[in-house]
């Protein structure tokens, strides 16, 4: 579900690092906000990250 409509961004993986350099995995997810936007002329509801609209690289119906 974690993947972003428009830009494609999904979750992300890394490692969290403590002070003492210990190593542990750990997720980053985007902000997904569930809009309805125009596909093709018609509105559909789809997952789309908050930067994406607020970027303005999506227009809400």
């Amino acid at each position: 579900m974690a993947k972003d409509f428009i830009t494609g961004r999904k979750t992300q993986f890394g490692n969290k690092r403590s002070h003492a350099l210990n190593s542990s995995r750990r997720t980053w997810k985007p902000n997904l906000q569930k809009v309805r936007i125009l596909v093709d002329g018609k509105p559909k509801r789809v997952w789309v990250s908050a930067r994406a609209l607020k970027s303005g690289k999506v227009t809400r119906v």
